[in-house]
């Protein structure tokens, strides 16, 4: 008798586990907190991963979202003039690393398309062909209004190839962007992408007193490379010291000195900084330089 008892209590659990799931599938309209509590209970029985579980979780938070709540606000964007000449853009192309960027006219209220940054290529590979205006290489631009679900703007990005969107406000106004990236990255988290370094390579040199570093360089990494002694017991990375310094999470191009090397931010997110722009003061760069 006392062996039937465990069994009937498996047999319960299990029948229990079953019927929450048919309820859940079988209500009309289903809800989405009772899926939320069978995806943390299977969490808990080790049914699936911790991993899984963020993923799940990420696909319900994304059926909630507009797109005003992931895109990058106009004041990030990372544009063009239809007007600058290539020697006028091209640092914009080397300091955001970006695939593609809405070209505007005047301001950012009047974009003309995006540009791909590939669609320059053959040009960087015969400099002789000088006859060209960006505009030929113009795509046309997708835009959407910021109560769009992002949902739904994933499905149109696979459905119609395309990768990003320029959110516009009631008034017709830009307000951002949204990427597929953008899309993907509240899924399954930070996606390095073909432009972002190689983990073995947090330290680029760009140009003699610039360098582009990973925030999750190890501090003693950095401070080797910088010849800097920045105290390994106030952060485990160059990111760290440089968040505390701000004293808030700071956005996109801002910029913080500490000591000869100014910090500015060059890609960061809600929750980290991902990368910034270190420049050296000139009076303290050396022949022997960092990354180097």
């Amino acid at each position: 008798m006392s062996d039937d008892n465990p069994h009937s209590s498996r047999g319960s659990a299990g029948k229990t586990w079953l019927e929450r799931i048919a309820s859940i599938f079988s209500a009309e309209p289903q809800d989405i907190s009772d899926l939320e509590d069978i995806i943390s209970e299977a969490a808990s029985r080790e049914l699936i991963d911790s991993d899984t579980k963020s993923m799940l979780q990420g696909v319900l938070d994304v059926s909630k979202m507009r797109a005003r709540d992931i895109m990058v606000p106009r004041s990030q964007m990372a544009t063009i003039d239809i007007e600058q000449p290539v020697s006028a853009f091209l640092p914009i192309l080397l300091e955001n690393n970006h695939s593609r960027y809405p070209v505007v006219n005047e301001d950012k209220d009047h974009v003309e398309g995006i540009l791909l940054v590939k669609d320059l290529l053959q040009f960087a590979l015969d400099p002789n062909q000088t006859d060209w205006h960006i505009r030929e290489f113009l795509r046309p631009a997708v835009i959407i209004p910021e109560s769009k679900r992002v949902d739904a703007l994933l499905k149109e990005f696979r459905q119609k190839r395309y990768h990003m969107a320029i959110v516009v406000d009631e008034y017709g106004g830009v307000s951002g962007l949204v990427t597929i990236e953008d899309i993907l990255e509240q899924i399954v988290g930070e996606i390095e992408d073909e432009h972002d370094d190689e983990e073995d390579n947090d330290i680029k040199k760009m140009a003699s007193r610039v360098f582009q570093v990973s925030a999750l360089t190890p501090l003693d990494e950095f401070n080797e490379s910088f010849n800097t002694d920045f105290d390994e017991e106030d952060a485990d990375t160059i990111g760290g010291i440089v968040l505390h310094a701000f004293g808030h999470m700071p956005e996109r191009g801002e910029s913080i000195q500490l000591g000869d090397l100014t910090f500015k931010v060059s890609k960061a997110n809600s929750r980290r900084l991902l990368q910034l722009q270190v420049i050296k003061a000139k009076e303290s760069a050396t022949t022997e330089d960092a990354g180097s």
